[in-house]
């Protein structure tokens, strides 16, 4: 049987941002994000290997700390 996951409400860190961030209420350290409130990404499982190239593009343009905290797996 799958647990439930208790998330928080989704939120933008800047206003014009695409992407939404929303947090596993039941978990610390947990980066989870999603560009239509839909589909939900783990950014240490899913950046950048699941992600289309556009999606990629946007996430990489709104979070450049992430892009190059990440840059090894490119």
């Amino acid at each position: 049987m799958e647990q439930m996951v208790l998330l928080s409400d989704f939120y933008k860190k800047n206003k014009d941002d695409v992407i939404w961030w929303t947090d596993n209420l039941d978990s610390v350290g947990e980066f989870l994000f999603s560009f239509e409130k839909k589909k939900i990404f783990n950014l240490f499982r899913d950046y950048p290997n699941n992600l289309t190239k556009e999606q990629i593009k946007i996430f990489e343009k709104e979070n450049p700390y992430w892009k190059d905290f990440f840059a090894y797996r490119k």
